[in-house]
């Protein structure tokens, strides 16, 4: 799992929901949050931040922090 997969993992069980739930309340399909959940790599980021916004958050970017050499 990844970070992303873990917080979506996280904040559904949070709110009581099951997968299926969550998908029908996302509009999202069960077989797109499964795999969100299981942190397939390539998702389509649209549907990755209509799950996120069914949890109040969005995906932004965010500066990585280089190490000097």
């Amino acid at each position: 799992m990844n970070e992303l997969s873990t917080l979506i993992r996280k904040y559904r069980k949070q709110a009581n929901l099951t997968q299926e739930e969550f998908a029908l309340l996302s509009g999202l399909g069960v077989r797109f949050v499964r795999e969100l959940e299981q942190g397939k790599p390539t998702v389509r980021l649209d549907k990755v931040n209509q799950a996120l916004a069914l949890l109040g958050f969005k995906m932004a970017p965010v500066p990585i922090q280089m190490k000097e050499p």
